[in-house]
C-alpha cells in the first residue's frame, strides 16, 4: 500500500501533479525567406475551367507574404516530452477540395485519427498519395462522393495529388505527438504546452528543405525562435 505524507497531500491539493515538476511554456516565432523572393507563379488551368478557373491559381510550393514571412513551414519538436494532449492540434482533421485547390495546403493529422477529405467542387477529383510508411492510395472521388475518410498508422510527411487536375498538390503530415505547428501567411507559428527543457526544433519546407535549431523553454514562459530559410 502506497502512502503520502501530509506535505505531499497538501501540495497535491494546491497544485496539479505536473505543476510540481514543470509548468508548461510556449514556443513562438516567425520564419522568413532569406533574399529576394521570386514572383508568384500563376498556374494555367487546363481542365474544368468553369469551376477551377473562377479565381487565379498560383504555385503554392513557395508562398512568401508581407515582410518575407514564409507560409507552410512545418515546425516540429524533435525530442518531444512524453504525454501531451493531442487535442491541441484540433478536433476534426480535414482537407477540402475547393476551387481545385487543397485547403489547407499542409494538413497535420495525428496517427490513428480519421482524416476527412471533402469534394466541395461538385466535379471529378482524384486522390493520389505518395506515402512510404503508410499504405498509399489512388482513388477517384466523383462529385457524388462528398467525403472520403482515411487513417494513418505511422508518422510521416507525404504529398497528395490530383491526377485529374495536375496543379493540385498538398501535403499530409502524420504526427505522433502534439508539438507541431504550420506557419501562417505571415510566417508565424506557436507551439504550446511544452514543459521546461531544451528542445531540438525542426523547420521543414517542401521546396527549401530542412533546418534544425535548439531552444530552451523556461517554466511558464514563452520562448521566441525566429529563423530564415533560403533557396
Amino acid at each position: 500500500m502506497c502512502k503520502f505524507n501530509k506535505l505531499w497531500i497538501t501540495l497535491l491539493l494546491i497544485f496539479p501533479l505536473g505543476l510540481l515538476y514543470s509548468q508548461g511554456g510556449s514556443l513562438t516565432g516567425k520564419v522568413t525567406f532569406e533574399g529576394e523572393p521570386p514572383a508568384p507563379q500563376e498556374v494555367k488551368i487546363t481542365k474544368d475551367a468553369n469551376v477551377c478557373g473562377k479565381e487565379p491559381h498560383y504555385d503554392e510550393s513557395l508562398l512568401v507574404g508581407e515582410n518575407k514571412g514564409l507560409q507552410n513551414v512545418v515546425v516540429s519538436i524533435m525530442n518531444p516530452p512524453k504525454g501531451g494532449d493531442m487535442s491541441q492540434l484540433g478536433k476534426e482533421f480535414a482537407i477540402h477540395q475547393m476551387g481545385c485547390t487543397y485547403t489547407p495546403h499542409i494538413c497535420l493529422v495525428p496517427v490513428n485519427t480519421p482524416l476527412l477529405i471533402y469534394n466541395d467542387d461538385g466535379i471529378l477529383h482524384n486522390l493520389h498519395t505518395y506515402s512510404k510508411k503508410n499504405p498509399s492510395f489512388n482513388i477517384s472521388q466523383p462529385k457524388f462522393k462528398k467525403k472520403v475518410k482515411k487513417t494513418f498508422k505511422y508518422p510521416e510527411t507525404f504529398p497528395i495529388k490530383c491526377d485529374v487536375h495536375g496543379w493540385m498538390v498538398g501535403y499530409i503530415v502524420v504526427v505522433d505527438h502534439p508539438y507541431h505547428a504550420v506557419t501562417n501567411e505571415n510566417g508565424e507559428y506557436k507551439i504550446e504546452g511544452l514543459p521546461a527543457g531544451t528542445y531540438q526544433v525542426q523547420f521543414w519546407h517542401e521546396k527549401l528543405g530542412t533546418i534544425q535549431k535548439e531552444v530552451t523553454i523556461e517554466a511558464g514562459a514563452t520562448a521566441t525562435l525566429d529563423v530564415s530559410m533560403k533557396m
